[in-house]
């Protein structure tokens, strides 16, 4: 009970005070804004050895823990990721500020003139694990969006994240923004993810960012608003009008680029038609590379790889693991998909546009694809700079979770004396 309370204290005071540094940044111009991105992205760059060393750290602690291959390539920091994030910080630093930018505006005929005009949400909580990166993501979104943000990242990660958060601070200072509108939980103790999840009127909307244990946690304890961010149970759909080129650099793409991601591919749907043309290409393609194929019906018979489990579909494998399976045509690839996906992200491998078109049409998944790689999943390969997460929720946010998406909005009418009848 003394952890909660201690961890319930320190929410509160993080709160009270990131509520102080949002009133500032609902006014703070584009111009300081950008100043302290650029200038973080400055102090991350001058202290690349400092994160490296504190990542070291990490990975230390994360090995002793027993983290799974995959998710210690989350974890792991190297220059060239660094650098990555840098570039990221300066991506966000350089687009338009969303705040007080006019939705939709037009006239009545009772006079009044009516605006709809982005705002600050206020103050926003990010709950998540392994990846140090979203450090800096997520807190260069929120305060280009002109809101305070408080970050609780995997213990794990905890000494990459400060190292990141100090340059943050960093930029804050010296562009002369309040340091509390980006806030770093400084504890391990999970006592402090419940004590946000509770934080009603201090936090005002949580964004959680992991596995399904977390955001079964966050879902099932949260008082607070929640940008749902589910599994990455992505699905890959190889249709008879697939040209068999590209269709063999997607799914390889798709699984392999990094499979310790949620837009990595988990499932491939091969369509009847394509496996009587072109036989077991694309199976034998991810065996050449190391992946486990866990295969269903006939393509169990296919030599190295192994019996598919019911629980394979609809699995987030997070590793060079993916289920296989036939299904006859477009129809059959879009029943299975309704049954098992996390409605994140869905690719099809096809020529005729007729046959994308029904895959667009017959799913609600957040992002859809033709011929390209679920790996794009990405805000930052979106035009976003970056990205807080890949929302599956159908209100408010849905997709990459940036700068845009974390804006609410209000009206501004305008009269002329003008009163109502």
């Amino acid at each position: 009970m003394k952890d909660l309370d201690d961890a319930t204290a320190l929410i509160a005071r993080m709160g009270r005070a990131a509520q102080e540094a949002a009133v500032t940044l609902r006014e703070a111009s584009p111009a300081a804004k950008q100043a302290a991105l650029n200038t973080a992205a400055d102090a991350l760059a001058s202290t690349i050895p400092d994160i490296l060393a504190a990542n070291a750290r990490d990975m230390e602690f994360a090995r002793e823990k027993g983290l799974s291959d995959s998710m210690l390539d989350r974890l792991k920091l190297d220059e060239a990721r660094i650098r990555d994030i840098e570039t990221g910080l300066r991506a966000v630093a350089a687009q338009p500020d969303p705040v007080g930018q006019i939705i939709a505006e037009w006239d009545r005929p009772n006079g009044l003139h009516i605006q709809r005009v982005r705002t600050p949400i206020g103050v926003i909580g990010v709950i998540y694990e392994s990846r140090p990166n979203v450090t800096a993501d997520a807190g260069a979104l929120a305060l280009k969006a002109g809101n305070a943000v408080i970050l609780r990242g995997g213990s794990e990660g905890l000494h990459s994240s400060a190292a990141i958060h100090a340059a943050m601070v960093a930029g804050l200072r010296a562009a002369g923004l309040p340091e509390a509108a980006i806030q770093l939980v400084p504890t391990r103790d999970r006592a402090a993810v419940s004590a946000m999840l509770t934080a009603q009127g201090l936090i005002d909307v949580i964004i959680p960012r992991g596995g399904k244990g977390l955001v079964g946690l966050v879902q099932d304890q949260a008082r607070v608003p929640v940008f749902s961010h589910l599994e990455g149970i992505c699905h890959v759909y190889a249709d008879a009008d697939a040209d068999l080129d590209k269709a063999r650099r997607v799914v390889l793409n798709a699984k392999t680029r990094r499979t310790g991601i949620c837009g990595s591919a988990e499932c491939l749907l091969i369509d009847r038609a394509f496996y009587d043309r072109h036989g077991d290409v694309l199976i034998r393609d991810l065996l050449d590379a190391g992946v486990q194929v866990r295969a269903d019906g006939d393509l169990a018979a296919i030599s190295g790889t192994i019996p598919a489990q019911p629980d394979d579909f609809g699995r987030e494998f997070l590793d060079k693991i993916i289920a296989a399976r036939l299904v006859d045509g477009v129809e059959g690839a879009i029943e299975h998909i309704r049954r098992y996906s996390s409605n994140h992200t869905e690719s099809i491998l096809t020529e005729n546009d007729a046959t994308a078109a029904r895959f667009f049409a017959g799913l609600d998944s957040a992002i859809l694809m033709r011929n390209a790689s679920t790996q794009f999943a990405d805000g930052g390969e979106f035009g976003m700079g970056g990205e807080i997460g890949i929302a599956t929720g159908k209100l408010h946010a849905r997709g990459p979770v940036g700068a845009e998406q974390l804006t609410s909005f209000k009206y501004l009418v305008t009269g002329d004396g003008t009163t109502r009848p």
